[in-house]
C-alpha cells in the first residue's frame, strides 16, 4: 500500500494555503461586493474559496480548474452538498488548456500551472475582464534564505524560487494590474496550515506503528517537518494580492 494514512490529502484543512477563515471571509466579501457574474479559479484544489465566493455572490457562475483528480471529486461533492452544483463547474486538467476569462479570476498557491510567478501574472492578465479583479496568492521570501535553509527547502529550491513582496507587487504592476490589496499570512496561519497538513497522518502513525508502511510514512512526515521547521519557517511567507484592471481595457481573450 502507498501512503496508507492519506498524507497529503489535507483533509483537516479548509484551504490548501495558509489562510484563516477570518481572512478568507473578508477577502470573499470584498470580491463578492463587486457582483461578478463569472468566476474562474485556476488550481482550485477542492474548491473551497470558489464556493465561498459563489455563496456570497448569488448572481455568479464559477469554473474551477484543478489537475489533481481527488481534489476535483471533493470539490464536486462540496458543491453538491452546499446546493451550488448548478453554478459551479469543476474541470480536471491543465489550467493552460482551460483559459476561461471572468470578472473575477483566482489563482491561489497555483502559479506553477503557468510557469514562474511573472509568467503566471502575464498569462492571467488577459483573462480578467475589464474592470474585473484577480486574487493572486503565492509564496514569497520573508528574507533571503541561507544556503543551509535552501538545502532543507523543497528539492531544487534556489534564491530565485520566490520573490520578495515588493518585487512581487512590481511584477503584478508590470503585467498590467493595479494593486488594491496587499497582505501576507501570519505565523499562526502558517503553523496551522503545516500542522494540519500532517495531522491525519500523524494520528494514523500513532495507531498503526507496526503497519508494514509505518516506516515509510514516518520518513515522509519527518521530511515534511524538516522542510517546514528547518527550511521554510520564518523564511517563506505567503502573499495575497487583490489586483484590478481598468474598466476601459480592450478584451484580449474571449469566452469560449
Amino acid at each position: 500500500m502507498t501512503n496508507p494514512s492519506g498524507f497529503g490529502a489535507a483533509r483537516r484543512l479548509t484551504f490548501h494555503v495558509p489562510l484563516s477563515t477570518t481572512r478568507a471571509d473578508r477577502l470573499v466579501a470584498e470580491l463578492a461586493s463587486r457582483k461578478p457574474a463569472s468566476v474562474t479559479d485556476f488550481g482550485c484544489g477542492w474548491g473551497e474559496l470558489l464556493l465561498r465566493v459563489l455563496d456570497a455572490a448569488p448572481q455568479a457562475h464559477g469554473i474551477g480548474v484543478e489537475l489533481h483528480g481527488p481534489d476535483v471529486e471533493r470539490a464536486r461533492g462540496n458543491a453538491a452538498g452546499r446546493g451550488l452544483a448548478h453554478r459551479a463547474t469543476f474541470v480536471e486538467g491543465d489550467a493552460r488548456e482551460h483559459l476561461s476569462p471572468a470578472d473575477l479570476v483566482i489563482s491561489s498557491g497555483a502559479y506553477q500551472a503557468f510557469g514562474s510567478i511573472p509568467d503566471a501574472l502575464q498569462a492571467l492578465r488577459p483573462l480578467v475582464n475589464p474592470g474585473g479583479r484577480l486574487l493572486f496568492s503565492c509564496e514569497i521570501w520573508e528574507r533571503t534564505p541561507t544556503a543551509e535553509e535552501l538545502t532543507n527547502l523543497w528539492p531544487g529550491s534556489t534564491v530565485d524560487t520566490c520573490l520578495h513582496l515588493p518585487d512581487l507587487v512590481d511584477q503584478a504592476v508590470a503585467a498590467g494590474f493595479r494593486p488594491l490589496g496587499i497582505e501576507t499570512s501570519t505565523r499562526g496561519e502558517w503553523d496551522s496550515f503545516e500542522s494540519g497538513f500532517a495531522a491525519d497522518a500523524e494520528e494514523w502513525l500513532l495507531a498503526n506503528s507496526n503497519h508494514p508502511e509505518a516506516d515509510a510514512e514516518r520518513a515522509r512526515l519527518d521530511a515534511h517537518r524538516t522542510t517546514w521547521l528547518r527550511g521554510s519557517r520564518e523564511v517563506v511567507g505567503f502573499a495575497f494580492l487583490t489586483l484590478g484592471v481598468p474598466t476601459d481595457t480592450p478584451r484580449t481573450a474571449e469566452r469560449p
